[in-house]
Protein backbone atom coordinates (compact mmCIF):
# COMPACT_ATOMS: atom_id res chain seq x y z
CA UNK A 1 0.00 0.00 0.00
CA UNK A 2 1.02 3.25 -0.73
CA UNK A 3 1.83 6.01 1.66
CA UNK A 4 -1.08 7.73 -0.43
CA UNK A 5 -3.61 4.92 -0.13
CA UNK A 6 -2.15 4.45 3.31
CA UNK A 7 -3.24 7.92 4.50
CA UNK A 8 -7.03 7.69 2.42
CA UNK A 9 -7.47 4.17 4.31
CA UNK A 10 -6.64 6.21 7.36
CA UNK A 11 -8.86 8.75 7.24
CA UNK A 12 -12.77 7.64 9.21
CA UNK A 13 -15.48 7.94 6.90
CA UNK A 14 -17.92 10.87 7.96
CA UNK A 15 -20.61 9.91 5.93
CA UNK A 16 -21.12 6.14 4.57
CA UNK A 17 -24.10 4.77 2.36
CA UNK A 18 -24.69 0.71 2.19
CA UNK A 19 -26.36 -1.04 -0.51
CA UNK A 20 -28.84 2.39 -0.89
CA UNK A 21 -31.94 1.39 -2.63
CA UNK A 22 -34.28 4.06 -3.92
CA UNK A 23 -37.53 3.65 -6.03
CA UNK A 24 -39.99 6.22 -6.95
CA UNK A 25 -44.06 4.96 -6.87
CA UNK A 26 -45.88 2.70 -4.80
CA UNK A 27 -44.66 0.13 -2.96
CA UNK A 28 -45.70 -2.78 -5.56
CA UNK A 29 -44.82 -0.54 -8.67
CA UNK A 30 -41.62 1.49 -7.89
CA UNK A 31 -39.35 2.42 -10.47
CA UNK A 32 -35.55 2.10 -8.87
CA UNK A 33 -33.36 5.25 -9.11
CA UNK A 34 -30.30 3.82 -7.41
CA UNK A 35 -29.90 0.14 -6.95
CA UNK A 36 -27.67 -1.47 -3.79
CA UNK A 37 -25.20 1.95 -3.63
CA UNK A 38 -22.20 1.44 -1.84
CA UNK A 39 -19.91 4.71 -1.12
CA UNK A 40 -18.52 7.29 1.37
CA UNK A 41 -16.79 10.43 2.34
CA UNK A 42 -13.48 10.62 4.13
CA UNK A 43 -12.54 12.76 6.71
CA UNK A 44 -11.15 16.06 4.74
CA UNK A 45 -11.31 14.55 0.98
CA UNK A 46 -13.61 15.47 -1.58
CA UNK A 47 -15.07 12.47 -3.54
CA UNK A 48 -16.50 13.65 -7.38
CA UNK A 49 -19.75 12.12 -8.09
CA UNK A 50 -20.58 12.13 -11.73
CA UNK A 51 -22.87 10.33 -14.41
CA UNK A 52 -25.33 11.80 -16.99
CA UNK A 53 -29.01 13.19 -16.38
CA UNK A 54 -30.76 10.77 -14.68
CA UNK A 55 -28.56 8.29 -13.28
CA UNK A 56 -29.01 9.10 -9.87
CA UNK A 57 -27.20 11.38 -8.32
CA UNK A 58 -29.32 13.79 -6.87
CA UNK A 59 -31.44 11.12 -5.69
CA UNK A 60 -28.39 10.19 -3.77
CA UNK A 61 -28.09 13.71 -2.76
CA UNK A 62 -30.92 13.88 -1.15
CA UNK A 63 -30.94 10.51 0.18
CA UNK A 64 -27.96 11.02 1.76
CA UNK A 65 -29.13 14.29 3.76
CA UNK A 66 -31.92 12.23 5.09
CA UNK A 67 -34.56 14.32 2.70
CA UNK A 68 -35.31 10.58 1.17
CA UNK A 69 -35.59 7.24 3.02
CA UNK A 70 -33.85 4.13 1.35
CA UNK A 71 -36.43 1.21 0.69
CA UNK A 72 -32.84 -0.59 1.16
CA UNK A 73 -29.73 -0.41 3.01
CA UNK A 74 -29.04 2.57 5.23
CA UNK A 75 -26.78 5.18 5.46
CA UNK A 76 -24.47 6.35 8.21
CA UNK A 77 -23.46 9.85 9.48
CA UNK A 78 -20.56 9.08 11.45
CA UNK A 79 -20.95 5.38 12.01
CA UNK A 80 -24.70 6.83 13.04
CA UNK A 81 -27.93 5.13 11.15
CA UNK A 82 -29.97 8.15 10.54
CA UNK A 83 -33.13 5.74 10.52
CA UNK A 84 -32.99 4.45 14.10
CA UNK A 85 -31.76 7.80 15.40
CA UNK A 86 -34.13 9.90 18.09
CA UNK A 87 -35.33 13.37 17.00
CA UNK A 88 -32.73 15.56 18.67
CA UNK A 89 -30.17 13.02 16.65
CA UNK A 90 -31.81 14.02 13.75
CA UNK A 91 -31.68 17.75 13.64
CA UNK A 92 -27.81 17.34 14.83
CA UNK A 93 -27.46 15.00 12.17
CA UNK A 94 -28.28 16.87 9.14
CA UNK A 95 -26.81 20.32 10.57
CA UNK A 96 -23.34 18.14 9.86
CA UNK A 97 -24.21 17.38 6.68
CA UNK A 98 -25.60 20.39 4.78
CA UNK A 99 -27.22 20.13 1.24
CA UNK A 100 -25.96 22.39 -1.72
CA UNK A 101 -28.53 22.88 -4.26
CA UNK A 102 -28.47 23.37 -7.91
CA UNK A 103 -30.72 26.15 -7.84
CA UNK A 104 -29.83 28.54 -5.10
CA UNK A 105 -33.39 29.36 -4.49
CA UNK A 106 -34.58 25.46 -3.30
CA UNK A 107 -32.34 26.52 -0.21
CA UNK A 108 -32.87 30.36 0.24
CA UNK A 109 -36.47 32.14 0.66
CA UNK A 110 -37.10 34.88 -1.35
CA UNK A 111 -38.98 36.53 1.31
CA UNK A 112 -35.81 36.78 3.82
CA UNK A 113 -33.27 38.96 3.40
CA UNK A 114 -29.65 36.98 2.99
CA UNK A 115 -28.23 38.08 5.94
CA UNK A 116 -31.94 36.79 8.19
CA UNK A 117 -31.22 33.43 5.76
CA UNK A 118 -27.56 33.47 7.00
CA UNK A 119 -28.52 34.07 10.60
CA UNK A 120 -31.20 31.04 10.62
CA UNK A 121 -28.34 28.82 9.69
CA UNK A 122 -25.51 30.49 12.41
CA UNK A 123 -28.35 29.84 15.11
CA UNK A 124 -31.77 28.26 14.40
CA UNK A 125 -33.24 28.33 17.90
CA UNK A 126 -32.31 32.05 18.11
CA UNK A 127 -32.07 33.63 14.75
CA UNK A 128 -31.67 37.50 14.32
CA UNK A 129 -29.82 39.07 12.10
CA UNK A 130 -28.97 41.62 14.81
CA UNK A 131 -28.60 39.29 16.90
CA UNK A 132 -25.16 38.10 14.33
CA UNK A 133 -24.76 40.80 12.59
CA UNK A 134 -20.77 40.92 12.67
CA UNK A 135 -20.79 36.78 11.85
CA UNK A 136 -22.92 36.93 8.84
CA UNK A 137 -20.93 39.70 7.84
CA UNK A 138 -18.39 37.29 7.66
CA UNK A 139 -19.61 35.14 6.34
CA UNK A 140 -20.80 37.32 3.43
CA UNK A 141 -16.66 38.28 3.34
CA UNK A 142 -15.53 35.19 2.98
CA UNK A 143 -17.41 34.18 0.04
CA UNK A 144 -16.79 37.95 -1.83
CA UNK A 145 -19.96 39.72 -0.99
CA UNK A 146 -20.16 43.12 0.09
CA UNK A 147 -21.64 43.09 3.91
CA UNK A 148 -24.51 45.58 2.27
CA UNK A 149 -25.52 42.50 0.81
CA UNK A 150 -26.98 41.03 4.08
CA UNK A 151 -30.30 43.84 3.95
CA UNK A 152 -31.12 42.78 0.33
CA UNK A 153 -33.15 39.75 -0.82
CA UNK A 154 -32.14 36.86 -3.36
CA UNK A 155 -33.53 38.31 -6.39
CA UNK A 156 -31.34 41.19 -6.26
CA UNK A 157 -28.17 38.86 -7.16
CA UNK A 158 -26.99 37.44 -9.65
CA UNK A 159 -27.13 33.36 -10.32
CA UNK A 160 -23.41 33.26 -8.97
CA UNK A 161 -23.99 35.65 -6.46
CA UNK A 162 -26.54 33.66 -5.60
CA UNK A 163 -24.84 30.29 -5.22
CA UNK A 164 -22.33 31.49 -3.35
CA UNK A 165 -24.99 33.00 -0.89
CA UNK A 166 -25.85 29.06 -0.98
CA UNK A 167 -22.58 28.76 0.10
CA UNK A 168 -22.23 31.03 2.64
CA UNK A 169 -25.23 29.51 4.18
CA UNK A 170 -24.36 26.00 4.33
CA UNK A 171 -21.39 26.69 5.99
CA UNK A 172 -22.67 29.02 8.45
CA UNK A 173 -24.46 26.01 9.88
CA UNK A 174 -20.22 24.94 10.30
CA UNK A 175 -21.08 21.58 8.73
CA UNK A 176 -18.58 18.57 8.87
CA UNK A 177 -19.74 17.30 5.32
CA UNK A 178 -20.76 19.34 2.26
CA UNK A 179 -23.00 17.89 -0.89
CA UNK A 180 -23.01 20.11 -3.61
CA UNK A 181 -25.42 19.14 -6.23
CA UNK A 182 -24.41 20.95 -9.53
CA UNK A 183 -24.03 23.62 -8.26
CA UNK A 184 -21.97 25.60 -10.89
CA UNK A 185 -23.51 23.54 -13.97
CA UNK A 186 -25.80 26.80 -14.74
CA UNK A 187 -22.98 29.38 -15.09
CA UNK A 188 -20.86 30.53 -17.41
CA UNK A 189 -16.97 29.55 -17.17
CA UNK A 190 -16.00 32.29 -15.56
CA UNK A 191 -18.32 32.36 -12.75
CA UNK A 192 -17.81 28.73 -12.54
CA UNK A 193 -14.25 29.81 -11.79
CA UNK A 194 -15.17 32.31 -9.15
CA UNK A 195 -17.46 29.30 -7.33
CA UNK A 196 -14.68 26.92 -7.36
CA UNK A 197 -12.24 29.77 -6.50
CA UNK A 198 -14.65 30.59 -3.25
CA UNK A 199 -15.12 27.07 -2.08
CA UNK A 200 -11.83 25.78 -2.76
CA UNK A 201 -10.69 28.50 -0.76
CA UNK A 202 -13.49 28.05 2.03
CA UNK A 203 -12.49 23.78 1.47
CA UNK A 204 -8.94 24.29 3.09
CA UNK A 205 -9.67 26.89 5.44
CA UNK A 206 -12.57 24.75 7.36
CA UNK A 207 -10.84 21.37 6.40
CA UNK A 208 -14.11 20.36 4.89
CA UNK A 209 -15.42 17.02 3.62
CA UNK A 210 -17.52 17.20 0.26
CA UNK A 211 -19.15 15.28 -2.16
CA UNK A 212 -18.89 17.15 -5.22
CA UNK A 213 -21.41 16.20 -8.01
CA UNK A 214 -21.67 17.31 -11.72
CA UNK A 215 -21.66 15.90 -14.93
CA UNK A 216 -18.35 17.92 -16.40
CA UNK A 217 -15.49 15.93 -16.17
CA UNK A 218 -13.01 18.75 -16.22
CA UNK A 219 -14.61 20.47 -13.08
CA UNK A 220 -14.58 17.29 -10.96
CA UNK A 221 -11.41 16.86 -11.76
CA UNK A 222 -10.09 20.38 -10.46
CA UNK A 223 -12.00 19.85 -7.17
CA UNK A 224 -11.83 15.91 -6.11
CA UNK A 225 -9.14 13.63 -4.65
CA UNK A 226 -11.69 11.11 -5.57
CA UNK A 227 -14.69 10.00 -7.93
CA UNK A 228 -17.06 7.61 -7.91
CA UNK A 229 -18.92 6.88 -11.55
CA UNK A 230 -22.91 6.45 -11.43
CA UNK A 231 -24.76 4.54 -14.19
CA UNK A 232 -27.78 3.81 -13.77
CA UNK A 233 -28.20 4.05 -10.36
CA UNK A 234 -25.15 2.10 -9.63
CA UNK A 235 -21.66 2.82 -8.27
CA UNK A 236 -19.72 1.39 -11.57
CA UNK A 237 -16.21 2.74 -10.52
CA UNK A 238 -14.61 4.23 -7.98
CA UNK A 239 -11.19 5.93 -7.37
CA UNK A 240 -8.77 8.18 -6.82
CA UNK A 241 -9.46 10.83 -9.26
CA UNK A 242 -6.36 10.84 -11.41
CA UNK A 243 -6.81 7.22 -11.69
CA UNK A 244 -10.11 7.02 -12.98
CA UNK A 245 -10.08 10.17 -15.05
CA UNK A 246 -6.74 9.59 -16.07
CA UNK A 247 -5.26 7.35 -18.07
CA UNK A 248 -6.98 3.77 -16.34
CA UNK A 249 -10.95 3.82 -16.56
CA UNK A 250 -11.73 0.13 -16.29
CA UNK A 251 -15.29 0.28 -16.75
CA UNK A 252 -16.50 0.91 -20.52
CA UNK A 253 -19.24 3.87 -19.24
CA UNK A 254 -16.55 6.08 -17.53
CA UNK A 255 -14.41 5.76 -20.70
CA UNK A 256 -17.58 6.99 -22.46
CA UNK A 257 -18.06 9.96 -20.37
CA UNK A 258 -14.33 11.04 -20.96
CA UNK A 259 -14.36 10.11 -24.52
CA UNK A 260 -17.80 12.63 -24.64
CA UNK A 261 -15.37 15.77 -22.94
CA UNK A 262 -14.97 18.32 -26.00
CA UNK A 263 -11.50 18.73 -26.65
CA UNK A 264 -9.58 21.45 -25.29
CA UNK A 265 -12.40 22.05 -22.12
CA UNK A 266 -10.87 22.85 -18.90
CA UNK A 267 -11.46 25.18 -16.13
CA UNK A 268 -8.67 27.16 -14.84
CA UNK A 269 -7.67 25.85 -11.53
CA UNK A 270 -9.34 27.41 -8.05
CA UNK A 271 -6.15 28.95 -7.08
CA UNK A 272 -6.11 30.10 -10.46
CA UNK A 273 -9.14 31.04 -11.63
CA UNK A 274 -8.88 34.89 -10.74
CA UNK A 275 -5.97 37.24 -11.28
CA UNK A 276 -6.19 38.53 -8.07
CA UNK A 277 -7.37 36.90 -5.02
CA UNK A 278 -11.49 37.68 -4.90
CA UNK A 279 -10.89 38.36 -0.99
CA UNK A 280 -8.45 38.89 1.32
CA UNK A 281 -7.34 36.26 3.98
CA UNK A 282 -9.67 36.34 6.63
CA UNK A 283 -10.32 34.31 10.00
CA UNK A 284 -13.15 31.72 9.75
CA UNK A 285 -15.62 32.53 12.37
CA UNK A 286 -15.46 30.29 14.71
CA UNK A 287 -18.26 29.19 17.17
Amino acid sequence: MTATESDRTARPALLRAEGVTVGYGSRSVAVPVLRSVDLELRHGRTLGLVGESGSGKSTLARTLVGLLRPSAGRVLHEGRDLASADRGEVAALRRSVQLIPQDPYASLNPRMTVGAAIAEAVDPRRASLRRHRSEVERWLGLVALDPDAADRHPHAFSGGQRQRIAVARALAARPRVVIADEITSALDCSVQAEVLNVLADLRAELDLTMLFISHDLSVVRLVSDDVAVLYLGRVVERGEVHEVLGQAPAHPYTRLLLDSVPDGRELPRPSEAAAEPLTPHRAVPRG
